[in-house]
């Protein structure tokens, strides 16, 4: 038996020197790398400037340059960092198995804890990690305010005012009409459970998908599966943890992890892929942690995509006949960090009547990478762009998904070209099988 000692854990700030953090796994990390260049074909921002220093092993070498002392992190280098959307494709064709976004992740740390950033976006940043994200409650009035916003109709005032403030509206998502909130109610299956699972409900879906995360608790409970939304969780860190923020992140991580292991549960069932990369990888961030690092590693390896653990079941067959043409776009973090690629498509091929077509560059980057559409507009709007063209090329009716950044980025930009293409996740289609 598991025994673990939970305790409340003040916000202090490491002091860094202006290299990056010297330690054994960071180095190894880093020296991994032997510039063989193979992941260049595979980097987004490379392949749309052409630059060295806006690939994986252009980085590299600016942080080793860094680390040995022979740069610094200067206003010069920082925008290369900046420039990374921690897609983690570069992981996945690496024949030397370097942990890029580990690196990428320490890196960004030192520009958040040097305070690097230009005054006003770190004064931003600090209030969406520190006062927004571990607030649900705060989430969802702010997620009100943009609601009514939106439903007064002052997004189409937005796009008549000049310059990147009229541009705004092209990021924001559209917002459900009720937000799915957590609650202390228990989901039961007709007869008896197979599997007692708790659902991680997440910052952004229950805005934006909340439709999705009830399709997902009615999938799961027709296959026999007794689920719980915990109360007391909170955002999985992610954004923290991307954008620098490493120790509000950990915070956020030991919250998730004592609410969940205090849910007695098989599994913990993730619909962002986002989320569920990063919780995956709870085990790694808290490594060290006396309190935290064994309940970490084992509730880390519970943690499941809702595609991967339904084709691990005996999943009940859907049976209604959807009769619809779907490609299928594979978020990064669950293709790259998952690297999960076969679930989502079995499960779209088990629907009767789906007729899967394949797109081209499925696993390229769409741009959207948490707040990288709001930080980076630019890249992320040349990134849109070319997956847009992907999925038109297609010729589908649908177009589905695993993660609501991708979903509300590439929704936006196939509205904005007048593209009929509808955007669903993976789990909406087969529950709406279910009940045809």
């Amino acid at each position: 038996m598991l025994v673990v000692m939970w305790k409340d854990f003040s916000m202090q700030s490491p002091i860094f020197s202006d290299k990056l953090i010297k330690n054994t796994t960071y180095d190894e990390d880093l020296y991994k790398c032997v510039h063989c260049g193979l992941c260049l074909s595979s980097c987004p921002t490379y392949l749309v400037t052409g630059l060295e220093t806006e690939s994986p092993r252009g980085r590299i070498a600016l942080m080793k340059a860094i680390h040995e002392d022979r740069a610094a992190l200067s206003p010069q280098i920082i925008p290369h960092m900046e420039l990374c959307l921690q897609c983690r494709a570069c992981e996945a064709v690496c024949p030397s198995g370097v942990p890029f976004g580990r690196l990428m992740e320490t890196t960004r740390e030192q520009i958040y804890v040097q305070k690097k950033e230009p005054l006003l976006r770190r004064l931003i940043l600090n209030v969406v990690f520190h006062y927004v994200l571990p607030y649900p409650r705060r989430l969802y009035f702010i997620g009100g305010f943009l609601r009514i916003f939106q439903r007064l109709g002052m997004i189409q005032i937005m796009r008549k005012i000049p310059g990147k403030i009229g541009q705004i509206h092209t990021q924001l998502p559209g917002l459900s009409g009720n937000f799915f909130k957590p609650s202390r109610q228990s989901f039961k299956p007709k007869g008896k459970s197979k599997f007692r699972v708790g659902l991680l409900s997440g910052c952004v879906m229950p805005m934006t998908h909340a439709s999705t995360m009830e399709a997902t608790i009615r999938v799961l409970v027709r296959n026999k599966c007794e689920v719980v939304v915990p109360e007391a969780q909170v955002c999985c860190g992610a954004l923290n943890l991307h954008g620098g923020d490493k120790e509000q992140a950990k915070e956020m991580a030991r919250r998730n992890l004592r609410v969940f292991y205090e849910a007695n549960i098989d599994a913990i069932i993730v619909t962002s892929a986002g989320c569920g990369s990063t919780m995956k990888e709870y085990h790694d961030l808290l490594k060290g942690d006396s309190d935290y690092s064994d309940i970490a590693k084992v509730m880390s390896e519970k943690v499941k995509d809702i595609s991967e653990f339904l084709v691990e079941l005996p999943l009940d067959p859907p049976k209604g006949n959807l009769g619809i043409s779907v490609t299928y776009q594979d978020p990064c973090h669950l293709v790259h960090a998952q690297r999960i690629t076969d679930a989502p498509r079995e499960l779209l091929r088990s629907i009767p009547g789906v007729n899967l077509i394949e797109m081209n560059s499925a696993g390229t980057c769409c741009g959207a990478a948490g707040l990288y559409s709001t930080l980076q507009p630019k890249m992320s709007l040349a990134l849109q762009r070319k997956k847009v063209e992907s999925v038109i090329q297609a010729n589908c009716e649908i177009m589905a998904t695993g993660n609501p950044g991708c979903a509300i980025q590439l929704k936006n930009g196939l509205d904005s070209v007048g593209s009929g293409v509808q955007v669903k996740h993976v789990v909406d289609l087969l529950d709406q099988s279910y009940n045809a």
